[in-house]
């Protein structure tokens, strides 16, 4: 199924494949969309189970409406709350890519009574802190935006003030994370963008005492090979047998 529905925010595009709860969601990373490898293989796992999924795109990405560089993360976490309050209804299992990791932690704490599960792949939870140079964040807030080389296309990946400010207002890793279900955790030990540390030490914050980190010491930052999607599989099986 494929439909949009306008809140506040651009109209968003989705599909939803209807079947058995708890609805998993998976959410995007940065400047990605909800055709990437992950999404449908977990979509087509889904229709082979008979589980309900959806995947969708973030104002300002894919095929919802906006401009991307108007968003921040806070309008993107709006977004992934009108999802889980407008477009499905009972519990879900937030699967969240590298910045869509930061996204599922915050719907998590935005959401505790409809957030039953979590599977991080790569999350990059506050990496507007970590991931910037000082003299790349000096940049930002002189210029209003930072242009960097993409290593999955062929367009530059443009950063902008208000993304990087909002993403500085919504940190999270200071402290104990109030989120007490299943979480399984997905890291590369050779990924180029998000230090493979930065995933156990996100497990320590999370309150939950059903917490997994899986490290695979030969993955990089998209965790999209064969072996990577069936580990990530059986992340999503494991985290539903116990919500």
């Amino acid at each position: 199924m494929t439909d949009t529905f306008a809140p506040a925010r651009p109209r968003l595009a989705y599909h939803l494949t209807e079947g058995a709860g708890p609805t998993v969601i998976f959410l995007p990373g940065y400047a990605s969309d909800m055709e990437g490898t992950k999404a449908l293989a977990i979509e087509a796992w889904a229709k082979a189970q008979g589980r309900a999924f959806l995947r969708f795109d973030y104002g300002g990405c894919g095929q919802s409406e906006g401009r991307f560089e108007d968003q921040s993360l806070a309008d993107w976490l709006a977004d992934t709350l009108a999802m889980i309050d407008e477009a499905v209804t009972g519990p879900v299992v937030l699967v969240g890519s590298s910045m869509g990791g930061w996204l599922m932690l915050l719907a998590a704490k935005a959401r505790p009574d409809r957030v039953v599960a979590l599977v991080g792949i790569a999350p990059a939870a506050d990496f507007t802190d970590w991931g910037f140079s000082t003299e790349e964040k000096a940049y930002i807030m002189q210029h209003g935006r930072l242009e960097r080389p993409n290593a999955y296309g062929p367009a530059p990946t443009v950063y902008t003030k208000r993304f990087w400010s909002s993403g500085e207002a919504n940190r999270l890793m200071f402290g104990e994370i109030a989120y007490d279900g299943p979480v399984r955790i997905l890291q590369g030990q050779r990924d180029p963008d998000v230090p493979w540390h930065r995933a156990p030490r996100l497990a320590e914050l999370l309150r939950s005492a059903d917490v997994q980190t899986w490290l695979v010491k030969d993955g990089d930052h998209r965790l999209s090979r064969d072996a990577d999607i069936a580990l990530l599989i059986r992340a999503v099986e494991d985290v539903l047998d116990r919500a």
